[in-house]
C-alpha cells in the first residue's frame, strides 16, 4: 500500500513528541512492507533518520508573511520568492520550536480552515503533485489542525483520509481572543472530509470526544518501537535518573532538577547522577540557564546530551536506570516512556493525563506534582532493588505487548484496509 504522510516540519532541533510519532508510525509501517512517502509542510525535514520524500509545502515564512501581513494571500511574487529561498527557511529552522500560539492566530485558523487565497494555491500545488506522481492508496493527516488539506484534496480527487489526534489542545487553546473557539468550530465544519481519526492514546480519544463530540469514531493506535534499536540487558552501574523531551519549563525538568538537588543533599541515592537530553531551541536558553545553576552544586553528576538527533533516542536509554519527565500538561502519550520500556527502563510520572494508562504496572506514579513528591517516589524507586527489578521487567513486557512497531503497523493496516482503495 502506498501511503502519503503529511507531516509540519519543526526545525529538528528539540524532541517534538508528533514529530517522533510520526516518525514511528513511518518506520512501523516501512517494515511492514508498505511504501510511505513524507510530506513536510512549513520547516524542512533534515534529519537523516526522517526526511521528506518530496518538496516543501506551506513554507513558514511565506506563509505567516502572507496571513499576517497581506490579506491572506495577496504576497507579492519577489517577497515569496525571498522567503521561501533556502537560506530564509534555515534561518527559520533555527529560531522555530515556540510553545507560544500568540501571534499564529491567522496561520493556525487559514489551516484548519482552508480556502483562502495563499492556502488554495498552497494546496493545489499538493494535489498537482500527486497528479504528476503516482496517486498515494491512502492520505495520513498529521494533525487536525491540518484539516483544511484534507478539505481541498475532496474537492478535487477521491483518496481516503486519515487523521491523527495528539495534543492539539494545547496549541489551540492558547490562541489569542476569539480565535480558539473559531478553531475547534472550523474542525468541526470539516469533520466529514476525514474518513477517520485515530489517537494515540484512550485516554486523548476521550479528550478529543470531549472537546469535539461530533468527531464521531476514533481507533486508538499506540505508537510501536522496534524493540531491538533499544534492547539493552546492561544497566549503569551508578543509579541514574534520564530526563528526555525537550529542555523546558512545561515539560517539568526544573521540578526534576530541585528533586534531583534534594535526593543529593540528602544522600539518599548513593552516587546518583541525572541525564538530561532531548534538545532546546533559544527561548529556552534563559530557563536552561536558571537550571544549570540550580544543579551547579552536583555539576559532575549531571551528563548532558546536548546535540539532539532522532538516532541518538536508543542510545540515551541505555545509559539511564529510569525514565522521569515531570510534565505540567495532560499529555497524550509520552512516547519517551515506549522507547524507554523498550530498553527496560521503568518510569516514575506524575499520576495525570495519560500517565496511568501509559506506564500501568511499569514504574512509580505520584501526586501532586511537585519536586517533593517526585523525591520521594525516585528514591522509592532506586531504593529498593527487587522492586525496580519487576518494574524493569514490566516495562519490557508492556513493551512487547503495546509498544510494538509490529503491532502499530498492523493496526495501522487494518485502519487503512478498511476503506475502498480509487
Amino acid at each position: 500500500m502506498k501511503i502519503l504522510l503529511i507531516v509540519p516540519g519543526s526545525g529538528d532541533a528539540f524532541y517534538c513528541g508528533n514529530c517522533f510519532r510520526d516518525h514511528l508510525y513511518a518506520q512501523a509501517l516501512r517494515q511492514a512492507g508498505h511504501e510511505v512517502l513524507i510530506m513536510p509542510l512549513y520547516l524542512p525535514l533534515t534529519d537523516t533518520a526522517f526526511c521528506g520524500d518530496t518538496p516543501l509545502f506551506f513554507p513558514a515564512a511565506s506563509y505567516y508573511v502572507s496571513q499576517k501581513f497581506f490579506g491572506k494571500g495577496n504576497l507579492p511574487r519577489i517577497f515569496e520568492k525571498i522567503l521561501d529561498a533556502p537560506s530564509v527557511l534555515r534561518m527559520a529552522s533555527s529560531l522555530s520550536g515556540t510553545t507560544s500560539a500568540k501571534g499564529m492566530e491567522h496561520m493556525t485558523l487559514s489551516m484548519i480552515q482552508g480556502g483562502d487565497r495563499y492556502f488554495t494555491k498552497q494546496a493545489h500545488k499538493i494535489i498537482d503533485w500527486m497528479e504528476r506522481h503516482e496517486r498515494p492508496d491512502i492520505i495520513h493527516l498529521s494533525s487536525s489542525m491540518l484539516i483544511g488539506i484534507a478539505k481541498a484534496i475532496k474537492s478535487r480527487i477521491h483518496i481516503p483520509i486519515v487523521c491523527s489526534l495528539q495534543d492539539e489542545e494545547i496549541w489551540i487553546d492558547k490562541l489569542d481572543g476569539q480565535y480558539a473557539g473559531q478553531a475547534w468550530e472550523s474542525i468541526k465544519q470539516n469533520l466529514n472530509y476525514v474518513d477517520r481519526f485515530i489517537a494515540s492514546s484512550e485516554f486523548y480519544r476521550a479528550a478529543a470526544l470531549h472537546k469535539i463530540p461530533e468527531i464521531g469514531q476514533i481507533e486508538v493506535v499506540y505508537p510501536g518501537v522496534d524493540i531491538s534499536r533499544y534492547a539493552s540487558a546492561h544497566y549503569p552501574e551508578t543509579p541514574t535518573i534520564g530526563f528526555y523531551y525537550r529542555m523546558s519549563h512545561e515539560n517539568g525538568l526544573d521540578i526534576l532538577a530541585q528533586s534531583f538537588v534534594q535526593l543529593k543533599n540528602e544522600n539518599a541515592v548513593p552516587r546518583l547522577k541525572l541525564k538530561i537530553g532531548g534538545g532546546h531551541t533559544r527561548e529556552n536558553n534563559r530557563f536552561l540557564h536558571r537550571i544549570r545553576n540550580l544543579l551547579k552544586p552536583y555539576a559532575r553528576d549531571v551528563l548532558w546530551s546536548t546535540h539532539y538527533t532522532l538516532e541518538e533516542h536508543s542510545d540515551f536509554y541505555r545509559d539511564i536506570s529510569l525514565i522521569c519527565v515531570p510534565l505540567r500538561f495532560n499529555e497524550a502519550i509520552g512516547l519517551y516512556l515506549c522507547e524507554a520500556f523498550a530498553a527496560g527502563r521503568p518510569a516514575v510520572a506524575p499520576d495525570t493525563g495519560s500517565f496511568s494508562e501509559t506506564i500501568e504496572n511499569a514504574g512509580l506514579l505520584y501526586a501532586p506534582n511537585n519536586s517533593e513528591q517526585l523525591a520521594k517516589a525516585l528514591k522509592q524507586m532506586l531504593t529498593e532493588p527487587a522492586s525496580y527489578e519487576q518494574y524493569a521487567q514490566n516495562a519490557l513486557d508492556l513493551s512487547r505487548q503495546r509498544y510494538n512497531h509490529e503491532l502499530s503497523a498492523q493496526k495501522l493496516g487494518d485502519i487503512y484496509s478498511q476503506f475502498k482503495i480509487l
